[in-house]
């Protein structure tokens, strides 16, 4: 038998010898060595095997020559329109978990809530060969569905739905009814001669899914209390804090105090509108009745009565992932229920 030259480097093993030494297939010592053993259903103890002699043998797999040969990455790739929001970052946080289980490296990008920015995003993620793609709160869904569509990346919608591709969202307009009702049971009856007892929407904008929705839920909410007397009562400033604030402040002009009700439409737009009430005194605000769809505990220590509601990151993200595992490309539509605090 021949000997070999000790100064002569050693051949590197492959995925077949190690195979060959763990008594399995290549494919299941592919599946240990990327994370992907929980998908191909592998026992615990041939996952450690595998691992174990992979090691012996100095092999580690090589994700950047993998994803040149299949154009896959192992990365998961996310586009967010906000990082500051707490309802975005627990879709994020969600969403490493669930890449992370599936042996996935995720990439998270704020694009804010310019379509062109996050077009260019999805685009930027598609040339890194992600696996897969999972967009929040898109401001054109047709045109980020149609790129992923043309690169072969597996692609879902959260928060804002695309007519192309499945989605899952919050159920925006039974959370708006829920919390519509229930400021209107906490305020005296409004009347009709006297705007400042209206309930009001304050914030978003109403060609985004998600505003239209919430604002349709207030609307019929309010119109079978008979507490709907004036489109006036909606007021889609956008969802910049500064601008709430701004649009607060005018009302409060125009009506000489602070109406009896607000359904606040975002927590960024609920910082605005804290901002302009922390300015005022304690007489002025005490009977007011405050409503936000969405969700922050801080929120929850202020000085007046307050009710939130909260959006289920953790079930949205896991829907979304159930629709990526399942291989599901049509367009579907999952509502996920929120709950009030």
């Amino acid at each position: 038998m021949q000997e070999r030259d000790p100064k002569k480097p050693r051949q590197k093993s492959t995925i077949y010898d190690i195979a060959q030494k763990a008594g399995t297939s290549p494919s299941a010592v592919s599946a240990a060595l990327t994370g992907k053993w929980k998908q191909r259903r592998l026992k615990k103890e041939t996952v450690d095997r595998i691992r174990k002699i992979a090691g012996q043998e100095g092999y580690t797999a090589n994700r950047q020559a993998r994803g040149l040969r299949k154009a896959e990455s192992g990365l998961a790739g996310m586009v967010l329109p906000d990082h500051e929001n707490r309802f975005f970052a627990e879709l994020s946080q969600q969403f490493a978990r669930e890449a992370h289980a599936r042996g996935l490296c995720p990439a998270t990008v704020h694009a804010g809530r310019d379509a062109e920015a996050q077009l260019s995003a999805v685009e930027s993620l598609i040339a890194y060969s992600v696996d897969l793609v999972v967009i929040a709160g898109a401001t054109e869904p047709l045109a980020l569905a149609r790129a992923c569509r043309a690169a072969n990346v597996p692609h879902v919608f959260v928060d804002h739905p695309c007519a192309e591709a499945p989605s899952v969202v919050t159920d925006n307009t039974h959370g708006a009814s829920l919390l519509t009702d229930t400021l209107l049971n906490e305020m005296p009856q409004p009347v009709i001669s006297d705007p400042g007892s209206w309930l009001y929407f304050l914030g978003g904008e109403m060609h985004l899914p998600a505003s239209a929705e919430r604002i349709q839920g207030f609307r019929q909410r309010t119109q079978a209390a008979e507490a709907f007397f004036s489109e006036d009562q909606i007021i889609a400033c956008g969802y910049e804090d500064t601008k709430a604030e701004q649009a607060l402040a005018d009302l409060h002009d125009e009506l000489g105090r602070l109406p009896a009700g607000v359904f606040v439409n975002s927590i960024g737009c609920f910082e605005g509108v804290m901002r302009y009430l922390s300015r005022l005194p304690e007489a002025q605000i005490c009977g007011a009745r405050l409503g936000c769809y969405d969700y922050d505990p801080f929120a929850t220590l202020s000085r007046f009565p307050l009710r939130m509601i909260r959006q289920r990151a953790d079930l949205i993200i896991s829907e979304a992932f159930g629709q990526l595992d399942a291989g599901i490309s049509d367009a579907s539509l999952i509502r996920v229920s929120p709950e009030l605090i």
